[in-house]
């Protein structure tokens, strides 16, 4: 009989297979919008969106990188960071240590924060899978303080597509507007929601008022419109401006895309009444759960927001909603091709779901 003699090489191969070890695996993905989405500098009808998954064994982690314009990052450079981390991630074993590998994940490029996120989002929802349990469970939040998602109301030309707009947001509770299209276009916006609605509404101007006194005016004005909360009125650069604004009126101003990073929230306290959180501009869930823990510290209100996202990213921020004053996750229900199930809005309020991870599943 032939006698086989195996490479050392073969034989560490073999032995490798028996062990469980990750596997990382990425897609391009266009989220098509229900409506042409417009903010203060552009209108569009989609959003470039990486999915990532993280399979370990039988089980499998879902996250994404959505990709608005004022990111800079694009489906391109997402997929080039994610083949960079590949050996990081298919390196891992159970059991996960999500902090350990996000830190290794961290540390292989500056910026990059959505492609980091889209690897952050999809190991938290793998480590609640492989344990069998919520990640708000294993995090010890409670599931019946989740507040209310607003539903954005993106800036449109045609007075029929607006009030189509709030029409088809029947089932919110909270309105926001996108403004900072000038005085006479803002003021039309608010007047024809207002013709068929007097809910509350969250404004964001999207940095889209040029000065302190056009951003007085316009905050003088929607007080009387009922409107309870405004985002980045101007320009991120202007913090002298957003502070005197703070002390004019009585409304909060919450700091957007002044907002990135966990560095950006102490810096920011002086000049802002609050911070919106998004898990794309800050690198996934831990560092948000940081930046809520500080911006508490500083006293600040707290903001947990989105991009037109799919379940995979709006079911993870959704699981830090019960930490936040302000909610707006309705991403997913923006975009008409959602290839997720996941968390749910009942009634207009957040509802996490008692099923392992963050609660993502393929439809």
């Amino acid at each position: 009989m032939k006698r086989l003699l195996f490479p050392a090489i073969i034989l560490a191969l073999l032995f490798q297979s028996c062990e469980k070890t990750a596997q990382l695996s990425y897609e391009p993905f266009t989220g098509e919008l229900r409506h042409a989405f417009g903010i203060s500098t552009n209108t569009r009808t989609t959003t470039p969106i990486v999915l990532t998954r993280i399979t370990l064994g039988d089980k499998t982690g879902y996250g994404e990188a959505a990709l608005p314009p004022y990111l800079k990052e694009t489906q391109e450079s997402v997929c080039a960071f994610l083949q960079l981390a590949e050996p990081v991630i298919n390196s891992c074993t159970e059991p996960l240590n999500v902090d350990s590998i996000m830190q290794v994940v961290n540390a292989l490029a500056p910026g990059n924060h959505a492609a980091k996120a889209s690897i952050d989002i999809a190991l938290h929802d793998l480590y609640g899978k492989l344990l069998g349990k919520p990640l708000w469970q294993l995090w010890g939040i409670d599931p019946n303080a989740t507040p209310c998602t607003s539903y954005t109301i993106g800036y449109d030309a045609c007075d029929s597509i607006v009030l189509l707009k709030v029409r088809e947001a029947d089932w919110a509770k909270i309105l926001k507007v996108k403004l900072g299209r000038g005085e006479a276009e803002d003021k039309r916006m608010i007047s024809l929601i207002r013709s068929i609605s007097d809910k509350p509404i969250y404004v964001d101007a999207n940095q889209g008022w040029p000065t302190k006194e056009h951003a007085l005016m316009m905050c003088q004005w929607l007080v009387e419109q009922g409107v309870v909360m405004i985002e980045q009125p101007m320009p991120k650069h202007m913090n002298e401006e957003h502070a005197w604004l703070c002390e004019q009126v009585e409304l909060p101003i919450l700091a957007d895309e002044a907002c990135q990073t966990y560095d950006d929230v102490a810096r920011l306290a002086p000049y802002y009444d609050g911070i919106n959180i998004k898990l794309m501009k800050c690198g996934g869930l831990a560092e948000a759960r940081k930046m809520i823990t500080l911006a508490r510290e500083l006293g600040m209100q707290v903001m947990i927001g989105c991009m037109t996202e799919t379940r995979a990213g709006i079911s993870a921020a959704t699981t830090l909603s019960p930490l936040v004053d302000y909610a707006d996750l309705d991403g997913h229900v923006l975009i008409a091709n959602d290839p997720y199930d996941g968390i749910q809005i009942v009634d207009g309020k957040l509802t996490l779901v008692n099923k392992p991870g963050t609660g993502v599943s393929p439809l």
